[in-house]
């Protein structure tokens, strides 16, 4: 499973319209791609898997920090990711691919 946050109208808009995606990631000259499908967790995503947005809270700080963050502040964060009505985009893979 591979997730990720992010936020916006016409973002999330598309991603509900379209949850077929691809995410590549890259290092130098080597790369890789992971394709699936979209499930949205957030604010205007409930899943039943979440059964309050206290879990949403920690889920998005999940996120961040397993991809490497970290924060001093995290009420602060929270309010953040809140205000912003941030969504969590996990992906089941389908293909994975790359160059090396």
């Amino acid at each position: 499973m591979l997730g990720f946050t992010t936020y916006g109208k016409v973002k999330l808009a598309n991603l509900r319209a379209r949850p077929q995606l691809a995410i590549t990631f890259r290092n130098g000259w080597q790369w890789a791609t992971v394709e699936g499908r979209a499930e949205l967790a957030g604010p205007d995503d409930a899943q039943q898997w979440l059964a309050d947005g206290d879990q949403l809270r920690l889920l998005l700080r999940e996120v961040f920090t397993s991809a490497g963050g970290s924060h001093n502040n995290w009420d602060e964060y929270d309010r953040v990711m809140a205000a912003e009505k941030r969504a969590v985009v996990l992906i089941a893979p389908t293909r994975v691919y790359s160059n090396g």
